[in-house]
């Protein structure tokens, strides 16, 4: 009786990490860049909207390397998510009151994904946002685009264009061959 319950013990254990391994397999993070431009703004505190690019997925490859298909993805998540001034050089992020990202895709709602409130004026020219919590994205990056819009506050007056550059962090999740 002993044996049985040691062997099915140790066929448990077994077999939970032979799951977490495989389900490591599947996981990696890929890599989102985009360059946009903040006009000189005219008023402050009111919100603005910048325009932003179309994303292309483009995730064929990674989910190729990681024996999965793009309608495998279980679960992606913002890992991480940063705002740099690329020009003017000696710019900062003076001027912003707050900013926050959303992220949206063909017939698919808009949803907030990161943000930054009460940003202090000597905040310099990199904004690391804070990321909306437990914010499941898979059916936005199983499209095959989708855009990062961005809606800033400004508490100052900002007298001529400010380029930024977003670079995004997504942990994808999937399955392996359907497994």
């Amino acid at each position: 009786m002993n044996r049985i319950i040691l062997i099915t013990i140790a066929t448990f254990v077994l077999a939970s990490i032979s799951c977490s391994k495989i389900d490591k397999l599947t996981q990696f993070d890929k890599n989102y860049s985009y360059e946009t431009t903040i006009k000189s703004i005219v008023g402050i505190n009111l919100p603005f909207d910048i325009p932003t690019p179309v994303i292309k997925t483009n995730l064929s490859e990674d989910l190729e390397v990681n024996n999965s298909k793009k309608d495998l993805i279980e679960k992606a998540i913002v890992k991480a998510l940063k705002v740099t001034i690329t020009n003017p050089e000696d710019g900062d992020f003076s001027f912003l009151n707050q900013i926050e990202i959303f992220i949206t895709a063909n017939e698919l709602p808009k949803e907030k994904v990161a943000f930054k409130y009460d940003i202090p004026n000597d905040i310099g020219k990199v904004l690391e946002m804070d990321l909306v919590p437990s914010l499941n994205l898979e059916k936005y990056i199983k499209k095959d685009e989708f855009t990062l819009d961005i809606t800033i506050k400004t508490d100052k007056i900002l007298l001529h264009d400010t380029d930024i550059k977003i670079d995004a962090t997504f942990g994808i999740d999937a399955k392996i061959l359907g497994i």
